[in-house]
């Protein structure tokens, strides 16, 4: 580079979500970045936007490049996605990692309708002598709006199960999760899992739901009878 002239730049698509995204009034920004900025450089760069940096200043984020958890100081490359994501709606912690595994596992996060009898059917194993079915219902209030990061949450959800299978000895998994409205007393997550036996399968669905309810990029927001809204944390 000639002396005087500009260092190199790169586009960094940033994806906002939550309270972030409602903030922002997007659900996206692009950053002009110098060639080997960190995660904490685009969080700088972030913090100058009026409507966003008094929050950054307060709120608890964990950050992930290209749908893979990073710290601040991951170095990005031009093109890459910035997820910034907020507490998620069951807890916080840090990701656990773990093993592969190629036993049967089915996991979705979409605006269907969720049936404990398909997720049964799904993790039917004629080694199981035992399916245990978590069900997670809206509560107390009319409904519940859900937003995820749909692709890292399913490729999350799909590690966790993973690891249950392993730790548990479970023979199938499934987990469906719902986004967008949930009235009172519909479900909103499903988690089915078969295992020899009862014990596994209790133990295995358990840590499931846990888990998912931890580091899933999944936020649910409480609307009232009014209209009013208030992300849950």
């Amino acid at each position: 580079m000639s002396p005087g002239a500009d260092p190199p730049e790169m586009v960094v698509h940033i994806r906002l979500f939550a309270i972030l995204r409602e903030r922002a009034g997007r659900d996206s920004v692009e950053l002009h970045l110098s060639d080997g900025a960190t995660v904490a450089d685009a969080l700088r760069a972030l913090s100058e936007l009026p409507p966003l940096g008094e929050l950054l200043g307060r709120l608890p984020v964990q950050m992930a490049v290209n749908r893979d958890y990073a710290t601040a100081e991951t170095t990005l490359a031009p093109g890459d996605e910035l997820a910034l994501i907020p507490p998620v709606s069951g807890g916080g912690g840090e990701p656990a990692g773990g093993g592969e595994s190629r036993e049967p596992l089915h996991v979705r996060v979409s605006e269907q309708p969720l049936s404990i009898e398909r997720l049964s059917r799904a993790v039917a194993d004629s080694r199981a002598g035992a399916i245990v079915v978590f069900e997670g219902m809206t509560r107390q209030v009319p409904r519940l709006d859900y937003e995820a990061y749909v692709g890292m949450a399913e490729q999350r959800i799909e590690q966790i199960m993973r690891d249950c299978i392993s730790a548990h000895g479970l023979c199938a998994a499934a987990v469906e999760h719902r986004v967008g409205g949930v009235a009172l007393g519909e479900p909103s997550v499903i988690v089915a899992v078969s295992a020899p036996h009862r014990a596994e399968a209790f133990a295995g669905a358990s840590a499931a739901i846990d888990r998912i309810k931890a580091e899933a990029p999944i936020w649910k927001r409480e609307q009232v009878a009014d209209g009013e809204g208030t992300w849950v944390g």
